[in-house]
């Protein structure tokens, strides 16, 4: 597989994140960016375009039943950087508030 991507990670934000995680999250993340970095077309399960924002994405990690969650950029078309991360807890329910409306 040749590299169509390359990441860079800002600062220490990201590995400061990753240091933090297990052995078996720390794979699944090293997958996910392998992916990124070598797939054209990146599936939205993995890389997906945050709305109501200019150019900020978000890369999901899934291990068990937690989601873990990336920001990142492009640079260049060609270029993702990583700022930081951090494990999703709670699920939005959107649905309660559209009731008290």
């Amino acid at each position: 597989m040749s590299s169509q991507r390359k990441i860079i990670f800002y600062e220490h934000h990201f590995t400061e994140f990753y240091m933090e995680q297990n052995e078996k999250v720390q794979e699944k993340i090293e997958y996910v960016l392998m992916v990124i970095r070598t797939i054209q077309n990146v599936p939205k399960k993995f890389l997906t375009h945050m709305s109501g924002t200019d150019g900020l994405y978000e890369t999901r990690v899934e291990y068990g039943s937690n989601i873990y969650r990336i920001f990142c950029c492009f640079d260049e078309g060609n270029l993702v950087v990583l700022f930081n991360g951090f494990q999703k807890k709670t699920q939005k329910t959107l649905e309660k508030k559209l009731i008290k409306r």
